[in-house]
């Protein structure tokens, strides 16, 4: 169904991310010229706090993942702040010194959440599961750097900004953890589900005079 509004619909999957529940099974929601805009599937987060600094802990944190299933063995807490890493099914996200986020895949977020603190327990640590607190947003194409210029204060030039680089900032009046998954233009914006509407119309307006196609359903 086109749309001509630039507002997120009532019935859409960014207005149901107020009841995130009801949000998870798809993403139905797009909008489409030049450049491309859509609400990702929703995944499973977990937000990890530990001692970085303690080899105990990295190791534990390593095991836990390898025996949550499809992550694989091979995968391990990055380092510094704003590196990332990507297993077969696990992202993480180097927020802080000390904390990092998690994304999987939404059936086996409760499987990690019980690995992690299984094998953390005998250390000083906090695993806490937030998948209902975000929405991921993707834009991708080649206003989509311009676009996410028009409210958010990175330079988010390829030269400064590299792949599988994050950073968390803000986008108008909302905080962000913005990703870029690859050297294409295409960045994925995390943003709290109360905010999602919010961005979504930002965008929109910041991409405003392109080719407009809304698909809903």
């Amino acid at each position: 169904m086109a749309e001509s509004n630039h507002s997120v619909p009532h019935h859409s999957a960014a207005a149901q991310a107020t009841a995130p529940a009801q949000a998870r099974a798809s993403s139905p929601l797009s909008w489409e010229g030049d450049s491309k805009l859509r609400l990702l599937p929703w995944c499973g987060k977990i937000n990890l706090r530990g001692e970085a600094h303690n080899p105990q802990f990295l190791e534990a944190a390593r095991a836990a993942l390898g025996a949550s299933g499809a992550s694989g063995a091979d995968i391990s807490l990055p380092q510094p702040v704003n590196r990332t890493a990507n297993g077969d099914a696990t992202l993480i996200f180097c927020l802080g010194p000390n904390e990092w986020l998690l994304h999987c895949e939404l059936e086996r977020t409760e499987t990690l959440l019980e690995n992690l603190r299984k094998h953390l327990a005998p250390l000083h640590h906090a695993a806490t599961e937030v998948t209902d607190y975000y929405s991921v947003l993707e834009v991708q194409g080649e206003h989509a750097i311009a676009a996410l210029a028009r409210g958010c204060p990175l330079d988010l030039h390829q030269r400064v900004f590299k792949p599988q680089q994050c950073a968390q900032s803000r986008f108008g009046n909302a905080s962000v953890l913005l990703y870029k998954p690859a050297a294409a233009p295409r960045f994925h914006m995390q943003v709290r589900w109360s905010f999602t509407e919010y961005v979504w119309d930002y965008l929109v307006s910041a991409l405003d005079g392109l080719p407009l196609r809304m698909d809903v359903g």
